[in-house]
């Protein structure tokens, strides 16, 4: 094992040679005395001790206050001072820290733990300087925002992620309520979410973030965040504070909007899609048991001539003339009923409180007489009509399919007696 190597910087040459001879005799390396404060700091420069042992009163242009603050700034070594008793009360709010003197004179033993012990210090404040340096590396390194409060729910400490979110930097944030710095309001409830680190740490477990948690940044602007917070526990498990862990999940909201939209909707005229419209008409039929007032039809529709469009236009026009449609059919309904594409020149509508037939059958007139005008596309006046099956919920049906089938029913009957027709199913006649 290596000898400590360990500057000795006092300016009464006699106590510092006793110091030096005690110092070798322990099995420290003293290279040399330095008696001024300038050669002390150049001494340091060149060697680099483990420690360096100072007057605390050193005389000249630098004393030993100033030498000490120099060689623990610039060079982060540590200073042992050597201090008269009568001088302590001038210094003792510097001295404070344990093991930062010995008062002279001092017996070999005395000197020997106080090296010992400050060497052992400055190595144990430099390896948690490292961890925590390591530590703010990982945290500053890491793709979402960390946001560190303390027991009293006030800021500590927040990474670049953080401050690029909140719009709020660490500086300004500092000791600040959380709920002042990191906005949050929750969607679904349209309120505000309080200080989270105080509920987690009251809690005393983790805490995911509401479903819709929207971040209100300081400049106002809206973004959708999730993850957790969770309380930090030291070793004998108490709290100590509250960490806060999200992300911008602007992305994954906008991906599941799409798959939603992939899986629902028709990718062609952006109308409901079978699974949908099914879904609908099951809530419909469920509504009707539980209000017997409540009265529904389905309407189904398709396009009479189409082909024709597709083998003269090409596919192309053909897609062009499927959405124009499905946006004259929604012109039709109200806001409330639901128009969908089944795929190919198909497509259904719901349409919820109505009161009997004849509701139903102005909306079939009116698809009529709109699908009936000229439709404009690339310069080429094109026309259509529809044939229209509708069924009417008063049959007491209970699954969506079978009322979709005998408006399907009633369209085939329509068509086969010419184009542009409607037609009601019958039930006693089951056409």
């Amino acid at each position: 094992m290596f000898a400590s190597k360990i500057l000795v910087v006092e300016d009464e040459k006699v106590l510092a040679l006793n110091i030096i001879n005690t110092l070798q005799k322990l099995g420290y390396n003293v290279p040399e005395i330095t008696y001024s404060g300038e050669d002390a700091i150049k001494k340091v420069a060149e060697t680099h001790p483990h420690l360096v042992l100072i007057d605390i009163s050193l005389s000249g242009k630098i004393d030993g206050v100033k030498v000490a603050d120099t060689i623990q700034r610039d060079f982060h070594i540590p200073v042992l001072y050597l201090i008269e008793y009568s001088e302590y009360k001038l210094h003792n709010q510097r001295l404070s820290e344990p093991f930062s003197y010995i008062l002279k004179p001092f017996a070999e033993t005395d000197l020997h733990i106080a090296v010992e012990m400050a060497i052992y210090q400055h190595q144990v404040k430099q390896k948690l300087q490292e961890e925590k340096q390591r530590l703010e590396s990982v945290i500053d390194s890491m793709p979402c925002a960390v946001i560190v409060t303390y027991t009293s729910g006030c800021i500590q400490m927040m990474n670049p992620m953080a401050e690029a979110l909140t719009g709020w930097q660490q500086d300004e944030a500092f000791g600040k309520d959380l709920a002042e710095v990191v906005n949050l309001v929750d969607k679904d409830m349209d309120e505000a979410i309080e200080n989270l680190a105080t509920q987690v740490m009251e809690a005393g477990e983790v805490l995911s973030l509401p479903e819709k948690c929207t971040l209100i940044a300081k400049d106002g602007r809206e973004i959708p965040i999730g993850d957790n917070i969770a309380p930090i526990r030291d070793r004998n498990g108490q709290i100590t504070g509250a960490v806060l862990v999200f992300q911008d999940i602007t992305q994954r909201k906008q991906m599941e909007a799409q798959l939603l939209r992939n899986a629902f909707y028709d990718g062609l005229t952006a109308l409901p899609n079978r699974v949908l419209f099914l879904d609908r008409l099951k809530q419909a039929i469920e509504r009707r048991k539980r209000r017997t007032d409540y009265q529904f039809a389905v309407l189904f529709l398709d396009l009479d001539g189409f082909k024709g469009i597709n083998d003269r236009f090409g596919h192309g026009m053909g897609d062009d003339f499927l959405v124009a449609i499905a946006r004259r059919l929604e012109s039709c309904v109200r806001s409330g009923d639901t128009v969908g594409r089944f795929g190919g020149d198909e497509f259904a509508v719901l349409l919820e409180e109505i009161k009997d037939v004849t509701d139903a059958t102005n909306v079939a007139k009116r698809i009529q007489d709109t699908l009936g005008l000229p439709l404009s596309l690339n310069g080429h006046q094109i026309y259509t009509t529809a044939s229209i099956g509708i069924a009417l919920n008063s049959g007491g049906y209970d699954e969506p399919e079978s009322l979709l089938r005998d408006a399907d029913i009633a369209m085939y009957r329509a068509k086969k007696q010419g184009k542009a027709r409607y037609g009601v199913f019958d039930q006693a006649t089951n056409c």
